[in-house]
């Protein structure tokens, strides 16, 4: 199991309506923020023996231009062993994508983007607060594409307010026509703190009800399916095996990772612990040589085996059930046998070849099959 290695971006120029990412909308703390990343990479150099995947997420990490950039890169590679074929991510957003950026990234050694293209409708890019518009986008994948990029995801949202089941499909088939190696579509969480989470709560505006998410996302799987892709985790689908997330594939089967930046987390072990939500804070702690760790907690043995259940239902992959009993001290065919006969009458999951493989309609209900 080779970590990963997460970098938080914590700036914006503006603040979508949903986001509940911690960033800022002030940019004049970069510099102060990589000499300060710097740093942490320094304080747990050694801590892990190698590294094979990099995700610079945020915030807005295209916000950086390509010194900035290739400075953070350099830095792991001063700092960590990094695997020679690593798989090294960067989020962007549309808007700030010029031709002459997106070469700049491919100079860096960046091989693997991720565009926050959210919608193709100029309704739901407005009412989300995103700053670009649907020309942007397919302007930012033309540049990527001409930069010599081979593998480009794209991040789309269903579950829109006002949005119809015709707006989302067409998104999705205007999403198609360039071919990504990978798509992330994900419905719409309003957290209360958000926004449009306060919208909500006020009554002010109205989310889809339930019946409607899940015809969001079974036809999703389906037209997507039929146009090549693995449906391989719930929010997430790839043209190929080679063009899974490498990286997000560490969350969810626990991977070690190391998340550096302020609110980034990291997983080692049965450890979790996560850093100040906070730029100033971060910067000062890192200043005196001081990790900059708001809280840490130990997970016993039942807190990751019901871990692993959650994750491992939100992935095509499943649940080995040989894996999981040496891991995590339980045979879930002998405790479990009658209510997973159950769910597998009720075509929620197969059971087959000593693995539990949630079905489609299983993904789709993964959260409540992770409470067995």
């Amino acid at each position: 199991m080779i970590p990963g290695i997460y970098i938080h971006i914590p700036f914006c120029l503006s603040k979508c309506g949903y986001c509940d990412f911690y960033s800022v909308t002030s940019t004049e703390k970069i510099s102060r923020f990589i000499d300060s990343i710097l740093k942490e990479m320094e304080l747990y150099r050694g801590c892990f023996d190698r590294f094979d995947t990099l995700y610079l997420g945020g915030g807005t990490p295209s916000l950086l231009d390509s010194a900035q950039l290739a400075k953070i890169i350099d830095g792991i590679r001063k700092y960590f062993p990094l695997s020679a074929d690593a798989e090294i991510t960067i989020e962007v957003n549309p808007g700030d994508l010029s031709r002459e950026t997106a070469e700049l990234l491919f100079k860096t050694g960046i091989n693997r983007i991720s565009i926050g293209v959210q919608s193709f409708d100029e309704h739901i890019l407005s009412f989300l607060g995103r700053r670009h518009s649907s020309i942007d986008a397919i302007s930012a994948i033309e540049h990527i594409r001409n930069a010599g990029f081979d593998n480009m995801g794209l991040d789309l949202i269903y579950g829109v307010p006002g949005q119809n089941m015709e707006s989302w499909i067409n998104t999705l088939r205007r999403a198609l026509l360039f071919r990504p190696e990978h798509l992330s579509c994900y419905q719409l969480t309003l957290e209360p703190s958000t926004p449009l989470g306060i919208k909500y709560r006020a009554g002010k505006i109205d989310t889809p009800n339930d019946n409607l998410l899940y015809e969001f996302f079974m036809k999703t799987s389906e037209l997507l399916e039929a146009s090549g892709y693995t449906h391989y985790e719930v929010s997430n689908f790839a043209r190929g095996p080679e063009f899974m997330s490498r990286h997000n594939r560490k969350y969810w089967d626990h991977t070690p990772y190391l998340g550096l930046g302020p609110a980034a987390h990291s997983f080692s072990g049965n450890r979790r612990w996560w850093n100040h939500r906070c730029v100033d804070r971060y910067i000062e702690d890192v200043s005196k040589k001081m990790p900059p760790i708001e809280k840490s907690e130990i997970l016993t043995l039942e807190q990751l085996r019901l871990e692993a259940l959650y994750l491992g239902f939100r992935t095509k992959v499943g649940i080995n059930l040989d894996g999981f009993s040496k891991r995590y001290r339980c045979d879930l065919l002998q405790e479990k046998y009658e209510l997973l006969n159950n769910i597998q009458e009720e075509g929620l999951i197969t059971i087959k070849d000593n693995h539990i493989y949630p079905t489609r309609r299983g993904l789709a209900m993964s959260d409540s099959l992770s409470l067995i």
